[in-house]
């Protein structure tokens, strides 16, 4: 008999298996952070002092939606400068009606190690900018806040706005009372910002910039949105998640890339935490030079 033919093989059966998800995370930060160079920021900000003898306190302004976070912020401030987690800013764990939890204009001063000093910059927290008329604070007190006009406790009304005939006005404001340095809070852990909102938040970048004051954004909560973030608070310069959305909020609030500055603030923290105090030094200087800026040019 003939040899017979041989049998073909069959070609192996190759099992599909998709390609893997792409990474949350970039390879590289996309902003640089000294982490570990806390104790050089935290001297900067110890010895800091306004550029003009006339200006005895460098004073930031916070404003921005209800629960952003612009309380904690304050506590969060004086809690790295001061080394001690401290509570002196009373802020709201929860957003009764997304009504505002902050009533009145106050100025937040931290304290120094000697008993009844300061440091020479202070922050005032306003009530949050609520959706719709005749909620939260008006703009028009916070354009008159910025000039000096809104005097210590005074009890904003959202209904009307603060007029010369009250006796909350500062009728003539010195250099001290001028905000120096506008500082937006948002929360990188809530859903788009309403369109009556952002209205408002813009009308009160325009009145700024008609003031020549200069102004940031602070990105509070993408721990809580983030969990590349939440797993390592490092990893907030790599998240592509991040990126987008300050990259979100840039475009809506017409503020650049590098004046929008992520931060964690501390919240259920009893102790401090490196990488917390990093974030928020990061910050802190970044207001601080701006600031200086300004009154140099006052």
């Amino acid at each position: 008999m003939g040899n017979s033919p041989p049998t073909p093989r069959r070609p192996p059966v190759r099992r599909y298996s998709p390609p893997p998800p792409p990474s949350p995370t970039f390879r590289t930060p996309w902003r640089k952070l000294e982490w570990r160079n806390t104790q050089y920021d935290l001297q900067y900000v110890k010895d800091f002092k306004p550029e003009r003898d006339a200006v005895r306190q460098l004073r930031v302004l916070l404003y921005g939606p209800v629960g952003a976070g612009k309380s904690s912020f304050i506590n969060s401030v004086s809690s790295v400068v001061r080394g001690k987690i401290v509570n002196t800013a009373l802020a709201s764990a929860t957003n009764y009606e997304g009504a505002s939890f902050t009533k009145k204009y106050e100025t937040h001063k931290i304290r120094k190690e000697s008993w009844n000093s300061y440091y020479p910059f202070v922050f005032n927290d306003i009530m949050g900018v609520e959706e719709g008329s005749g909620r939260g604070v008006r703009v028009e007190d916070i354009k008159l806040a910025m000039m000096g006009h809104v005097m210590e406790n005074y009890t904003f009304n959202p209904v009307s706005s603060l007029s010369p005939s009250d006796s909350g006005y500062n009728a003539a404001p010195s250099l001290d009372d001028r905000v120096h340095v506008l500082v937006c809070v948002c929360s990188g852990n809530t859903a788009d910002i309403s369109d009556s909102v952002l209205k408002k938040m813009r009308e009160i970048r325009e009145a700024a910039s008609d003031l020549g004051i200069p102004q940031l954004l602070i990105v509070t909560k993408l721990d809580e949105a983030c969990p590349e973030t939440e797993r390592d608070l490092q990893n907030i310069y790599k998240s592509k998640f991040v990126k987008k959305k300050l990259t979100q909020l840039s475009c809506e609030l017409g503020i650049p890339l590098n004046c929008i500055l992520p931060v964690k603030n501390y919240s259920h923290e009893t102790s401090q935490d490196a990488d917390v105090d990093a974030l928020i030094l990061n910050a802190l200087r970044l207001i601080l030079d701006f600031g200086n800026d300004f009154i140099e040019k006052l």
